[in-house]
């Protein structure tokens, strides 16, 4: 199944990866958000991803800020694809509000144990499972390695909030709450818990993150519900979870699902996007021809397509590593033969024949990398970064004078099998890295290139036929 399971890009420094989320530094200052396919269950990010889950998460969120921007001010920018989406870089606030209307999930299982304080909130005895509350509570957690549960006075005291600002958050994540509440009982849907998570923006208190998804929130069919309050079956990611529970074994969840189960999984959240939404999920769509920006192609390939349009990426990369400072110049000559063909190109320092953790963070970006690239080594010696990069490797050495050319030139000749084509000249170089790209549109500029340059050796042919 076609599935985005992970984002790099060389040309999008990478700011945090998350369980599902992985955020950028996009070209503007904003962040771009890649909501990938991965299911986290049980503090674990599982082996097996769900097709279309990312599009469906992305696409709700970006439905409910649109719904609910009259309430509060949030961090989109805009949709720049079905699983991503550029936002404004706010200031986070390490506080997650979590609104319950329903006495379910961790909260029954404190209150089965005679837990009757929830962050500062009491209930009376007497409760069952499922018990809807007269109105909605809010109990915050803090956002640290576990989440904890705490007052609000708490939070003001341990200075995660002002007070100020805690009874603004409390009173907007009830507003949005309510909205989400009324808007879903039209579809037959109860909100019956959820977070949200503010951030600060030039002082402003925003809305950001995600909100009303099925990871973010505990959805129930009001049918269901009504049957049998405390067996109603949750519309979300619940369906793994007693997956995994069923078939623990040792003490230990699986770490894949079946086919089956992913397949379910799938469709049960495009499910809960097109009873939401009113429509399903455009990416899901598979009737008609492929085509970029219609999502009805490989994800990556559509997602590719989609940044490069926005303008966030180009559509291709060239690195060139410098094993030293020292070789700026020789990277830069090679840089200038590329300028004009609209590709990114960068210099990065490393050792190209060591492999460390310097190396080993571009080596990930640049094996993962969403859209194709080449590096060129200005090095006598590109073993070791040939031997761990899926992408072509063009060795470019040094020099200040023929003998030094010569040494350089035979340590790279000698290199074994699998290691990086040479070019001698920086000029060599750069056109050897454009033909490894291969991409339609190089090809063409390369072909005109190639006739100019017989147009040329023909004029100068004639010129000196008639001396």
């Amino acid at each position: 199944m076609n599935t985005l399971t992970h984002f790099a890009s060389p040309q999008l420094p990478l700011l945090h990866r998350g369980k599902v989320r992985d955020s950028l530094r996009a070209p503007s200052g904003d962040r771009l958000i890649i909501v990938t396919d991965r299911l986290s269950a049980f503090d674990s990010v599982l082996e097996t991803a769900i097709p279309h889950k990312g599009a469906v998460l992305n696409g709700l969120a970006n439905f409910w800020f649109e719904k609910t921007s009259h309430i509060i001010p949030n961090h989109v920018i805009k949709l720049v694809d079905a699983n991503a989406m550029l936002v404004k870089e706010a200031q986070p606030i390490k506080v997650e509000m979590v609104v319950r209307q329903y006495l379910t999930g961790s909260m029954w299982r404190g209150y089965q144990a005679g837990q009757r304080t929830f962050s500062g909130v009491t209930v009376p005895d007497g409760l069952t499972k499922n018990q809807a509350f007269p109105q909605a509570i809010v109990t915050p957690t803090t956002k640290e390695e576990s989440d904890r549960e705490i007052t609000p006075e708490s939070l003001v005291s341990e200075g995660w909030v002002t007070k100020e600002l805690y009874d603004q958050m409390a009173v907007k994540a009830q507003m949005l709450f309510a909205v989400g509440s009324r808007l879903l009982a039209e579809k037959g849907i109860i909100l019956v818990d959820t977070k949200y998570e503010f951030g600060l923006l030039n002082g402003q208190l925003i809305l950001i993150d995600e909100m009303h998804t099925p990871d973010s929130s505990r959805f129930w069919s009001t049918e269901d519900y009504a049957r049998n309050p405390e067996t109603a079956e949750q519309m979300d990611k619940e369906y793994v979870r007693q997956w995994l529970i069923a078939n623990k074994k040792d003490g230990q969840y699986p770490r894949a699902l079946t086919p089956e189960v992913t397949q379910e999984a799938s469709r049960r959240y495009l499910d809960i996007y097109e009873r939401i939404v009113g429509e399903p999920l455009p990416t899901a769509e598979t009737g008609a021809a492929d085509a970029p920006h219609t999502g009805r192609q490989d994800a990556r390939a559509r997602m590719q397509a989609n940044l490069v349009a926005a303008g966030l990426i180009k559509d291709a990369w060239v690195s060139i590593v410098l094993d030293s400072p020292d070789y700026k110049e020789h990277g830069e000559k090679i840089r200038q033969q590329l300028e004009g063909y609209d590709v990114f190109t960068q210099l990065r320092v490393t050792s190209a024949y060591q492999y460390d953790e310097a190396i080993a963070g571009m080596v990930e970006a640049w094996n993962n990398s969403i859209e194709p690239g080449v590096i060129v080594a200005v090095t006598s010696n590109g073993g070791a970064l040939a031997a761990n990069v899926n992408v072509p490797v063009i060795s470019c050495p040094p020099y200040q004078d023929y003998a030094e050319l010569a040494l350089n030139l035979n340590a790279s000749v000698i290199m074994p099998g699998g290691t990086p084509s040479l070019a001698v000249r920086p000029e060599n170089a750069a056109q050897a890295a454009l033909r490894a790209l291969n991409l339609p549109r190089l090809r063409e500029r390369l072909s005109k290139d190639i006739l100019a340059t017989k147009a040329k050796l023909r004029a100068a042919d004639e010129e000196l036929r008639l001396l």
